[in-house]
């Protein structure tokens, strides 16, 4: 029994020598490269595609994913803001007894919550497509009303504004979760001011 030990044993520390199967690395130099000129594709990343999505979806599908980041880099920014104004203290007036963070989803009065989710049902809806088909990219929301200027700027202007909404949002979506994560381990104090 001890010589069979022995021999399990050499075996399994000669197999730790053996070469592994390489594998291709999932870099941004290994994505598709239909997709490296396009809005927040930045260095030190480049295309951030770490399950290799990119390889399966045609264009529409692309722009469609692009279009559910927008929107939920947008959400995790006035996620942001919402928490740090909620956390300085500020509140709505009859909202004044609602703590801050997580403890507030058990004590809003019940139509707050109802309201809520209306407005997000609403939103939802009344945004699918408001620019009568004359959106430049999904989640262009500019209905002819208020433009800002955004027709009279060059192509690389408009890119370059997109991508810091883009980076934004990812950094918010990163941030709403730190905050979500430290407000469960109760240390957002530790963490802010």
């Amino acid at each position: 029994m001890m010589k069979l030990a022995i021999f399990l044993s050499a075996i399994a520390g000669a197999a730790a020598f053996a070469p592994a199967a390489q594998t291709q690395p999932l870099t941004a130099l290994s994505a598709k490269s239909d997709y490296a000129d396009e809005v927040g594709v930045v260095a030190p990343l480049g295309i951030w595609d770490p399950s290799s999505k990119l390889d399966l979806v045609d264009r529409s599908e692309f722009e469609r994913l692009r279009g559910v980041e927008l929107k939920h880099g947008r959400v995790a920014m006035l996620g942001v803001v919402g928490y740090l104004t909620t956390y300085a203290g500020v509140r709505f007036p009859g909202l004044e007894d609602v703590p801050a963070g997580w403890a507030a989803w058990n004590a809003l009065p019940q139509e707050v919550a109802g309201q809520f989710a209306a407005t997000l049902i609403f939103m939802e809806i009344a945004n699918r497509d408001q620019t009568g088909g004359k959106a430049e990219f999904e989640g262009d929301f500019r209905n002819g009303f208020i433009d800002f200027g955004w027709d009279k700027q060059t192509d690389a202007w408009k890119k370059n504004k997109r991508t810091i909404e883009l980076n934004n949002g990812r950094a918010a979506q990163m941030g709403i979760l730190g905050l979500m994560f430290h407000d469960i381990l109760g240390n957002v104090s530790d963490i802010l001011p």
